[in-house]
């Protein structure tokens, strides 16, 4: 072994330069290998963190407006869900696939504390929606049961809304135990919630059977939640979606097909297809990083034939004192996988440095969306397995850069060697 990589130097040594640029080829295609699949990771990661605020197996869905006719009834009509879309939901025919069934009412009312006050929507919610919306408590507790069944006059406030109650320097958890007004009702303030800008910002939280008692909203609601289960493909979410509209479509006299009359927010179906799309984009930068280290294989490729041009006379000898094509083949082959993993290493080390580096500048920048601050790229790297499979790329490709090469230097005829200058 010790031979074998002295000579692999002394050859590399009388190559200096031209080994050097063709090094820098190798090193420049898994450097942008690298790069490429960092970004395209942060910006997908920042894509997945905001959409992190919902549990990514659950739906919500609403009434619109009907754009066709049907069933006597004129397009244009509009839909109100009530507790009986709740009960058909919850109901056996969807048992494969919904799990956990909530609704939620909601009523425009002025909030006030002292002599502070706002508009702000109170939603009657279940004690559910906060691991569907993943509602984050900062200070006591969400809705309960005994809230719900005794129809409690209790609420939980944002931190942004409790500070808009507050005098300035005092904490949003003084507002446990006391009572605030939502216009004529008193309200006993329960929990301080983590703000959300894309969902509470202008939202306080109560019973569900509360809101719909005090405010005489009947049979009505506003929209249902649920957990689903089973679906695991775009095909299974799709087939799911288009069975449970019509059944409520239906159950409002409204066209099976009619895409506008119940609206459906599916974040199974859009978790799904965000994998999809990640697979893809992956995919794709592994190609365009392929191709770039292409020209590097090439490159050494050509070293490599050089070399054995330069060193026919030494093969030649080598075969005359009874060195078999197997010795000569992997002598080119080793020189080869080692001139392409040294730069190739090179090159992923850099090409991590700078992953490292885009984390810390344009990782820190944001870009709004849907009025939602979000990172631009979070976490951009490569993990473990990526590195692992790069290694993997760069044996094979030293090794196909040196397969042809080694070849060739293994059919050289002594005699012909010999008399070669």
């Amino acid at each position: 072994m010790r031979d074998l990589l002295l000579e692999i130097w002394e050859s590399v040594r009388r190559n200096k330069l031209r080994t050097a640029l063709t090094g820098f080829s190798v090193s420049w295609g898994i450097f942008m290998l690298i790069v490429l699949l960092g970004a395209g990771n942060g910006l997908m990661n920042s894509f997945m963190q905001a959409g992190n605020g919902f549990a990514s197996n659950s739906a919500m869905v609403g009434g619109g407006r009907t754009t066709k006719p049907y069933d006597g009834f004129k397009q244009g009509r509009r839909i109100k869900l009530d507790d009986s879309d709740v009960t058909l939901t919850a109901d056996q025919l969807f048992s494969d696939n919904i799990d956990e069934v909530t609704a939620s009412v909601s009523v425009r009312s002025t909030v006030s504390y002292g002599k502070k006050s706002f508009s702000a929507t109170i939603e009657g919610q279940y004690p559910a929606i906060l691991s569907i919306e993943k509602i984050e408590m900062l200070h006591g507790r969400f809705i309960n049961e005994t809230d719900l069944s005794k129809c409690r006059k209790v609420m939980v406030l944002p931190e942004n809304i409790a500070g808009r109650l507050l005098e300035d320097g005092h904490d949003a958890a003084s507002l446990i135990g006391r009572h605030i007004k939502a216009g004529p009702f008193a309200y006993l303030v329960v929990g301080i919630s983590k703000s959300d800008r894309m969902r509470n910002d202008n939202t306080v939280y109560a019973p569900f059977s509360t809101v719909k008692q005090i405010y005489a909203k009947g049979q009505e609601i506003g929209s249902i939640s649920f957990t689903t289960k089973g679906l695991d493909s775009e095909a299974a979410n799709e087939s799911f979606e288009k069975r449970y509209l019509s059944v409520i479509n239906l159950h409002h006299r409204a066209a099976p097909d009619d895409e506008g009359a119940v609206w459906m927010w599916n974040r199974a179906h859009q978790d799904v297809q965000m994998k999809k799309g990640n697979k893809i984009i992956s995919t794709a930068l592994w190609i365009i990083g392929l191709f770039t280290l292409l020209g590097g294989i090439v490159g050494v490729s050509n070293i490599m034939l050089i070399t054995v041009k330069e060193r026919t006379h030494e093969f030649g000898i080598r075969k005359a004192i009874g060195a078999g094509p197997w010795e000569i083949t992997k002598l080119i082959i080793s020189e080869s996988v080692t001139i392409t993993a040294i730069f190739g290493y090179f090159g992923m080390f850099l090409g991590m440095l700078t992953c490292f580096f885009l984390d810390k500048t344009i990782g820190q920048a944001t870009m709004s969306v849907a009025g939602e601050q979000i990172a631009m790229l979070v976490n951009p790297g490569v993990g473990l397995d990526v590195a692992f499979e790069a290694t993997l790329v760069l044996i094979v490709a030293g090794t196909v850069a040196g397969l042809f090469p080694a070849r060739k230097a293994a059919r050289v005829k002594p005699i012909e060697a010999l008399r070669s200058e």
